[in-house]
């Protein structure tokens, strides 16, 4: 198992081992990998070059060290999706070749606050509906959503029907065109609210996608709130020269 000098600098090289380890299933998701020491001996080289290696395993979310237990091998997200498209939770579970489901948890109407009214350019007239739902991929829950928008945006009886599509319900008077979003995505650690819903341990991160949907006009009409679990989805973007 130990390394072979070769042109690349070593902690290169442990890198490589330890994903091709990884990959062959000498590690298995979830596993704890052996002590710095046991790795570094087997490996041949210093503990130095190995914590470099864990390092940017870590920065590349193969690996996660958690402080006075060990390092453990982080699962493959089964859901990806490159976040300069618009696409559905439903279609990215459906290319991961399993069944999407949503679980309606409940909806709320309520005055408008002062953000809802300067994000929607609401007068206050309209009330502000908060829908929350679960997405699940073969059963198990793997998106806990908020979405928040004025009522009037919606048929009357959407929240009767649960199942429906959102961005359906929305664009079925003819009026609203989603037609596109601007994401902020935000790490964090365990939930209080998110985490149990979507059985996560206090180990399972989450990521925290914040959108506000805009129409043809440039005018918010849709603000979501979506909890990821970060060991079943990750996401990327292709970022051109110019």
């Amino acid at each position: 198992m130990t390394i072979k000098a070769d042109h690349r600098h070593l902690y290169l090289q442990v890198i490589d081992r330890l994903k091709s380890d990884i990959e062959a299933g000498i590690f298995k998701e979830n596993e704890k990998l052996p002590s710095e020491f046991e790795l570094s001996k087997s490996l041949g080289v210093s503990r130095a070059t190995l914590r470099e290696a864990l390092r940017l395993l870590e920065e590349e979310n193969v690996i996660v060290r958690r402080h006075g237990v060990g390092t453990f091998v982080n699962p493959k997200p089964l859901f990806t999706s490159g976040i300069e498209h618009l696409s559905s939770i439903s279609s990215m579970i459906e290319a991961a070749g399993m069944e999407p489901g949503s679980q309606f948890l409940k909806a709320t109407e309520h005055v408008p606050s002062e953000e809802d009214l300067k994000r929607f350019q609401s007068d206050g007239d309209d009330k502000i509906l908060t829908i929350e739902r679960v997405r699940t991929a073969d059963g198990e829950p793997v998106v806990y959503c908020i979405d928040r928008l004025p009522a009037s945006f919606l048929p009357t009886d959407f929240v009767e029907k649960k199942e429906v599509s959102l961005f359906s319900a929305l664009e079925q008077s003819g009026k609203i065109h989603v037609a596109y979003a601007v994401t902020y995505i935000d790490p964090v650690g365990y939930h209080e609210q998110a985490s149990p819903i979507l059985n996560c341990g206090r180990e399972t991160a989450l990521l925290v996608l914040k959108q506000l949907h805009y129409d043809d006009h440039d005018q918010v009409v849709l603000y979501s709130k979506n909890y990821f679990r970060a060991d079943k989805f990750s996401f990327h973007v292709v970022r051109k020269r110019v």
